[in-house]
């Protein structure tokens, strides 16, 4: 049997343009044969994709260049410790609520001040566009949170951060995400076929144990560890126009950096950071200003005397 992909990242390129901070636009990613068959596997048992691996390695960029690929609509929510397996899916407006009660202005139950999420966008555009308008009126537009700018039949959905969550939020994800339909408040429940489900992305820093019944669920994906060629490969799609030199002697500073122990290694996204502070600062290796540049970039975490290499 031959081997099949529903997913085929083209070549990446080197950015025509820098910017500064984190590259969550999905503009350039450099895959290797592991991450793109997870993806595929993700697609063709319309699973969840978890992804695993330290802050700063490109596990929020994955979800949307591969929106990008795809050519899919785009959303995405941020996890934090207070948030609530539905307000992925819905939100009562509690405060516009009360205010219009004081104001004796009521519109209706409380299915009138349902506000669709990131899932809900991503499962029926159409129903959630509905919904938004029930609320908002002329304004629904501007809640509906696709970042892709596209009007795609299917979606990618970034849930990042799950490992902020209380642990009884994943479990409450496995009956939505594994029917394709979940119920609304004072209104008929949302559901999607098994062909325009969208792809949900699922990232986290392993900061908390996730729950085996969740893990069962998903397709894992452990982003690998830069190695020196991978490192400098992202180095140059990201920041084409600085040294090579200069690319090659940060790296090796990070790839010296001792495993295990409390400080983490430094990340890709701190690698960029020190590469393009140097490059836009005129910083050169061994100047009076390298050490005290590499403390502040790479050396954060309690890792000492590391900066001279």
């Amino acid at each position: 049997m031959a081997y099949n992909p529903l997913f085929s990242p083209p070549p990446a390129k080197p950015l025509t343009a820098a910017r500064p901070g984190d590259r969550r636009d999905g503009c350039v990613y450099l895959y290797t044969p592991e991450i793109t068959l997870a993806v595929n596997v993700a697609l063709a048992t319309t699973r969840p994709l978890l992804v695993r691996g330290p802050s700063g390695g490109g596990k929020s960029t994955l979800a949307r260049h591969v929106a990008g690929v795809l050519g899919w609509r785009y959303y995405e929510k941020v996890i934090s410790s207070r948030t609530q397996a539905q307000d992925l899916f819905w939100e009562i407006d509690h405060l516009r609520r009360l205010q219009d009660a004081q104001l004796k202005k009521l519109r209706g139950g409380v299915g009138s001040y349902v506000n669709p999420g990131a899932l809900w966008w991503g499962f029926d555009s159409s129903s959630a566009r509905r919904q938004a308008e029930r609320v908002h009126g002329k304004a629904a537009g501007q809640m509906d949170l696709n970042l892709g700018a596209t009007e795609a039949a299917r979606a990618v959905v970034l849930l990042d951060e799950i490992d902020k969550a209380e642990p009884d939020v994943p479990n409450n994800l496995l009956v939505p995400l594994g029917s394709f339909q979940f119920p609304v408040e004072e209104s008929q429940p949302v559901e999607v076929s098994d062909e325009l489900a969208p792809l949900v992305i699922i990232t986290t820093n392993d900061e908390r144990e996730l729950p085996s019944a969740f893990l069962r669920r998903c397709v894992e994906l452990v982003l690998p560890v830069p190695d020196r060629t991978r490192l400098l490969k992202i180095g140059h799609l990201h920041l084409p126009q600085t040294s090579e030199t200069l690319r090659e002697r940060i790296a090796d500073l990070v790839l010296s950096a001792p495993t295990g122990g409390s400080a983490p290694v430094p990340s890709i996204a701190e690698y960029l950071d020190a590469v393009r502070a140097c490059d836009r600062l005129g910083v050169e290796p061994d100047s009076t200003q390298w050490d005290d540049l590499l403390k502040a970039t790479l050396w954060k975490h309690g890792r000492t005397g590391m900066a001279a290499g």
